[in-house]
């Protein structure tokens, strides 16, 4: 007998897939020694310096690396053996985390070194975050996708739970060291477990990107992806006043409510345990609100638990109030990120997920490093009010800016022919010009011209750097459209990488052009010059 919700399309059905149930359990032991080493480090900087700025920095130290690296290490995952490349970052975390562990048990800890190790950990977060978002296709089939989604971010919170208030016990009972070694022993879990996925090598491809092709093949799309642009300013505004609560909350422990590194633990516990709790009522949640109405239920309780907090409440009270903090993080985690999973292609999926994650950590530096600074200069409660005013407000203006739907069919529609050449063109020759050629019906100029502006952006997401139209003096119904290509090979991509609504986009434009034959294509190759001697 299944246990109840792994049948059909449930919460729990992408766990009937091995590969992804065992990984999925990895992650969970591997973030769970994450959080037992991040709040020793936190509470540990309180006893170090109890100043707002000191304990910001810490929290600044974990999250700037992936500001600075998420969008190379999106590169790295899209063109790397990504199984390789997580086994790798792994063992860089273990290192690190072995080191606070030396360091605290020498009894040599300071803040610099705090900040210092915390900022390794964080590169090696950086590297691996967008990577194990972006396997999820690799591990589920495409109907279980979004339930991965949802069951990574379920995952991540059940490591919230029982993380922090680990941590704080075995802080409290056995110091740093002892704390720092029980992550050190999680990296064995997940290398044994990434280990044991026999991941399936690709191909030799002769279009396989390199580096910094792929580097600017990902921030044109990135630039050109409207639908991006939307998660993008939403995720930003969200957790740039949220971020109060994380920068803070060990000076709420210590300072408005006199809790130890115990009840810090708890307190951190309770944030995981309200998410869990969210994660398993989001199917219910998602049936009476669509995602523009989760995200502002999800500011509203935020801004209210802030607003609780500034009034350094009982600690009972506080606890509950984390409790509801929690579900509105996962319920706006949950939102934000599937909906920048649906509206990507597996293409250029680890890219766009890392400068998603870029945004996400930046406003989440950004604010911890400025609700720092407030709270050194108005107190912790007047800061934590100010965030939440804040928080309220933003959340009620920016709703107007609807999140995208991510309905739209993405895998490739292969429907584009190949090009008609002479003899074999080098793959890294290039710039490369593309010209379609359309008659078009001067009535119909005003609908064609609307219909072209729409497939423009496709072009430059998938790989043109310049694009425009012209028209015939001599004859206005004959009308050119134009891109540039950097190079044979990446227009070679280009042809893989048009999806299937791309494609109704394309027929919607073809729908204009007058006559029995298809637009005219012609695809011009730059000349490299002879060098001529004298000039």
């Amino acid at each position: 007998m299944k246990a109840a919700g792994l049948e059909g399309t449930g919460t729990f059905a992408p766990l009937r897939q091995q590969v992804f149930a065992v990984l999925w359990v990895a992650t969970i032991i591997g973030n769970t020694g994450s959080f037992i080493r991040d709040v020793a480090s936190s509470w540990l900087v309180t006893e170090l310096s109890a100043t707002p700025a000191a304990v910001s920095l810490v929290q600044a130290a974990a999250t700037l690396p992936v500001f600075l690296l998420a969008i190379p290490a999106g590169v790295l995952s899209d063109i790397l053996d990504r199984r390789k490349f997580l086994i790798a970052v792994q063992l860089l975390l273990a290192s690190a985390s072995l080191c606070l562990l030396t360091l605290s048990a020498m009894g040599l800890q300071s803040v610099s070194s705090l900040v210092a190790l915390t900022f390794i950990g964080g590169i090696g977060a950086a590297l691996v975050a967008p990577t194990w978002q972006a396997i999820v296709p690799e591990l589920v089939q495409r109907q279980d996708v979004k339930g991965a989604v949802a069951l990574n971010s379920l995952g991540i919170n059940i490591s919230r739970a029982i993380g922090p208030a680990l941590g704080g016990l075995l802080l409290a009972w056995f110091g740093a060291a002892v704390t720092y070694g029980v992550d050190v022993i999680t990296y064995v879990f997940v290398v044994a477990a990434l280990l044991w996925w026999r991941r399936a090598t690709p191909e030799d491809d002769a279009l396989a990107e390199r580096f910094f092709g792929a580097f600017r093949a990902g921030l044109r799309y990135a630039r050109s992806s409207r639908e991006l642009h939307v998660v993008l300013i939403r995720a930003a505004v969200f957790f740039a006043f949220s971020s109060a609560i994380w920068a803070l909350l060990p000076l709420v422990a210590r300072q408005l409510l006199g809790g130890d590194a115990s009840f810090y633990g708890m307190l951190l516990g309770a944030v995981g345990a309200g998410a869990v709790c969210g994660a398993l009522v989001m199917p219910r949640l998602r049936a009476r609100l669509d995602a523009d109405g989760l995200l502002l239920a999800a500011a509203i309780v935020t801004a209210a638990v802030m607003g609780v907090l500034s009034l350094a409440p009982p600690q009972w009270a506080a606890v509950a109030a984390l409790l509801a903090c929690g579900a509105a993080w996962i319920t706006a985690l949950t939102t934000l990120n599937s909906t920048a999973q649906s509206i990507l292609p597996n293409w250029v999926r680890g890219r766009s997920l890392a400068v998603y994650l870029t945004v996400f950590n930046g406003a989440m530096t950004g604010g911890s490093l400025a609700w720092g600074a407030i709270a050194e200069a108005v107190g912790v409660p007047s800061a934590l009010g100010i965030a939440a005013i804040g928080l309220l407000c933003v959340g009620l203006g920016f709703h107007r800016v609807k999140l995208p739907r991510g309905e739209a069919e993405l895998v490739p529609s292969n429907h584009w022919p190949e090009p008609l050449t002479a003899q074999p063109v080098e793959n890294d020759r290039g710039p490369v010009l593309i010209l379609i050629e359309y008659i078009v019906d001067r009535k119909d100029r005003p609908a064609f011209l609307k219909a072209l502006a729409s497939l423009s952006h496709e072009r430059r997401r998938d790989g043109a750097y310049g694009w425009g139209v012209t028209e015939d003096a001599a004859d206005p119904s004959r009308v050119v459209e134009w891109f540039m290509v950097e190079s044979w090979a990446e227009h070679m991509r280009q042809h893989r990488r048009v999806s299937k609504v791309d494609a109704d986009v394309q027929q919607e434009v073809r729908a204009y052009h007058q006559g029995l034959e298809p637009p005219a294509v012609q695809h011009l190759l730059a000349i490299n010059r002879p060098h001529i001697k004298g000039k």
